[in-house]
Parts: structure tokens; C-alpha cells; sequence
């Protein structure tokens, strides 16, 4: 399913030269670019390219960002002399649950939510990703991936319009992870908030989102749109010539496979 064409029309995000530095190495150079509201966007880029950098910025996390640029939306932050625009309300899944082992799997959930009606979304995005009947669970009696469904949760309860996820599929097995890519598909049809998808994973990129950026030393180097209908399937040959673009883009030729 195709985002809305009227949530198309405004940015959730627009950056306008964003820059990073880290110990007089430049990270992000001058980046520019825009996120449609309810767009599903997977980042690529390899190792120590910038990918969670740029998603810590975005999620207010990384004050040490300059830029320029003009308030847009809800949140503008001054970037040395300029601003990053963003939603207000804004959710973070790691790579890694981040679930307090000493809190039941629905209070975890339920963290920063405000609202008399909290537990009620808690127990609801907990149905939602397949895990209602777990809310007493411990975290240390969740598998990798029930886990992650709880943080997906907890990202939930927040109502975000905007969802930066930071490779959270990395750590699944390959069954799960397939899983994992429906969940998190579902859930975007379901609740349309934008998406910025880090990995490292090409084909994962490719079957989730409808754009794929690539960042390469510190720039966008390829702002490529997926054309094609979901559900998407890792076997559909049509998504060959996608793959090719993108593989290129970060530098690996058929003799580097």
C-alpha cells in the first residue's frame, strides 16, 4: 500500500546542510534532505557512514549537529545558526530492546506514556504485534524476538509521527527477522507514521521501504524510490535491477559477492 498522496505533500523532517564532525573528521557533510510525512525510508551506508548519526540527530539525541534551514513543523532545534525540523512526537527502536529487566513486559511498554488512557494503548499495541497475554512477562523470559515486538510496542504507545528504527532486525535470525519485516509493515499500513529504517541489509531495504537513500562519505549519494506493489517478496526477480543500483551505490561489483 502506497502512502496517502496528501500526507506526501508536507515534510515530516527537512534537513538542510547538516553537518557532523568527530574529531576533525567529517561524518555528515552538508547533507539536505526531506521525509515526507507517512513515508516508509530505509537508510543504507556502510559501516561508520553516518546512518545512526544522522538518525541521533534527527531524534533530537546529538546536540554537536550544525546546519541551516527555516522552522517548518512542530519541533526546530538551532543548529549552529539554523534548524532541523521534526514532529514533536518521535519514537527510537534499537538494535537491541532496551526492555528494564526488572520491569514486567507492559510496564516496560508503558514507560514515558502519559495519558489516563496509557494502559489501555499498552495492552492494545501489545495485541497488536502478536503479544497480548505477555504483559507480566519478565523480558528474561522473551525470545530475540518477542522482545523486539515489545519494543515496537513501546514505540506504539507513544503515537509517533515519526519512527526511527536503528537496524532493529540486526540481531534476529533470518526466519525471525523475515517476520519481523511483515510486523513492521503491518504496522506502518495501520498507523502511517513516517519511517527512517537503518541497516546494512540491501534486500531488507528493498522488500520494506519505498525509498532507499545510501549515504556515502557524508552525502546522500543515491535517493532511490521502490516502484513496486506490496507485498514484496525477496524471490520477485523484478526487484533484481533495484538490488543492482544499490549495490553499486555502496561500492560492491559482482567480484566482491
Amino acid at each position: 500500500m502506497a502512502p496517502h498522496t496528501e500526507q506526501l505533500t508536507r515534510p515530516a523532517v527537512q534537513l538542510r546542510g547538516l553537518t557532523r564532525s568527530f574529531d576533525g573528521r567529517t561524518v555528515l557533510d552538508g547533507i539536505d534532505l526531506d521525509l515526507p510525512a507517512g513515508q516508509l525510508t530505509a537508510l543504507l551506508g556502510h559501516s561508520g557512514s553516518g546512518k545512526s548519526t544522522l538518525l541521533r540527530a534527527i531524534a533530537g539525541l546529538d546536540h554537536g549537529v550544525t546546519g541551516w534551514g527555516s522552522p517548518l513543523l512542530e519541533r526546530s532545534r538551532e543548529l549552529g545558526g539554523g534548524q532541523l525540523t521534526a514532529p514533536e512526537r518521535v519514537s527510537v527502536v534499537f538494535q537491541d530492546s532496551r526492555l528494564l529487566p526488572w520491569r514486567r513486559v507492559l510496564d516496560n511498554v508503558l514507560l514515558g506514556a502519559e495519558g489516563k488512557d496509557a494502559g489501555r494503548r499498552g495492552r492494545a499495541a501489545l495485541e497488536e504485534v502478536g503479544l497480548k497475554g505477555r504483559e507480566r512477562a519478565w523480558p528474561g523470559e522473551l525470545s530475540g524476538g518477542e522482545a523486539q515486538r515489545a519494543a515496537l510496542a513501546r514505540s506504539l504507545v507513544q503515537q509517533p509521527e515519526l519512527l526511527l528504527a536503528d537496524e532493529p532486525f540486526g540481531a534476529l535470525d533470518a526466519l525471525t527477522r523475515i517476520r519481523m519485516h511483515g510486523l513492521l509493515r503491518e504496522l506502518w499500513e495501520r498507523h502511517r507514521p513516517s519511517v527512517l529504517l537503518v541497516t546494512h541489509d540491501v534486500d531488507e531495504a528493498i522488500v520494506l521501504a519505498d525509498r532507499v537513500l545510501v549515504l556515502d562519505q557524508g552525502r546522500i549519494g543515491l535517493d532511490l524510490a521502490i516502484d513496486r506493489p506490496h507485498p514484496r517478496s525477496y524471490r520477485d526477480p523484478l526487484l533484481g535491477e533495484y538490488r543492482e543500483r544499490l549495490l553499486a551505490a555502496l561500492g560492491v561489483t559482482e567480484d566482491h559477492r
